[in-house]
């Protein structure tokens, strides 16, 4: 019995998220039906956390128990051409039988992308949130900082939630411009990356966290504002949830290895 790791990169437009579902329209479920097509096992594999619908992700790690003799370097390809052109496997390799993608992982990174600029990007539209509209995006990377550190995330996780514990681990927490795209003399902000790294997310946290955000950039919000909302613990005290389609699954660290772009 092997054990396998896998990295795969996925755009979610189309997909129901990753965890499978009754309409069989998941990540999961299309990688699970590419390995039985190719080894003939019907195995369930187990990523390193869910991405709801319309989420993406360029690090996503899974692993599966599997009796195939096919040498990892040749798994990438092999998978590749039974699965959609939008997802993809980009490395495989044997891990110890008691690796587990989850419970294994040690950071978790996520990248949420606001597009600034006057118009959409009509070529990545489906991974960015396009806000035209002057951001205050200083105020905005200094609210982002409050939340860095070990708090009770109750204020920024969905009221649905069943987790025993809203307390996670905010490693970093940063913004990064990049603005090569914007044409002279418009009100171009450019592109808005938020990175946010932690030891586990909760259902929504980081799109609620991008939508209170939002509010700071806007004005209506202060930045010192966002510690407040933090210790009222009160998913009321937090800005709306923000588009799924600008989130992404960056990267994920493990002990001897990570999986990023």
């Amino acid at each position: 019995m092997r054990n396998i790791c896998m990295i795969v990169s996925y755009d979610g437009t189309n997909y129901s998220g990753f965890q499978t579902q009754p309409d069989g329209n998941a990540i999961q479920d299309y990688l699970e039906k590419a390995i039985e097509m190719l080894t003939g096992e019907k195995v369930k594999i187990h990523a390193s956390g869910r991405t709801d619908a319309g989420v993406h992700a360029v690090g996503q790690v899974f692993h599966f128990h599997t009796e195939s003799q096919i040498p990892a370097e040749r798994w990438g390809l092999a998978l590749n051409s039974r699965l959609p052109k939008d997802i993809m496997v980009t490395e495989a390799r044997d891990v110890p039988l008691d690796f587990h993608s989850r419970r294994s992982a040690k950071r978790k990174t996520y990248r949420y992308t606001i597009n600034a600029n006057q118009y959409p990007d009509l070529f990545r539209r489906n991974t960015e949130l396009h806000h035209y509209g002057k951001l205050n995006v200083e105020a905005m990377a200094e609210g982002l900082r409050h939340l860095i550190g070990t708090h009770d995330f109750t204020s920024f996780a969905s009221r649905h939630s069943t987790k025993p514990s809203h307390i996670r681990t905010v490693y970093d927490a940063h913004i990064d411009r990049d603005q090569s795209m914007c044409r002279p003399g418009t009100r171009d902000q450019g592109l808005i990356h938020i990175y946010i790294t932690g030891n586990g997310f909760l259902q929504h946290m980081v799109r609620i966290i991008v939508g209170t955000l939002l509010e700071v950039g806007k004005g209506r919000k202060k930045p010192e504002d966002i510690a407040t909302i933090l210790e009222a613990k009160d998913r009321m005290k937090a800005g709306p949830t923000a588009e799924s389609k600008g989130l992404m699954l960056w990267n994920v660290e493990y002990e001897n290895f990570d999986a990023k772009y």
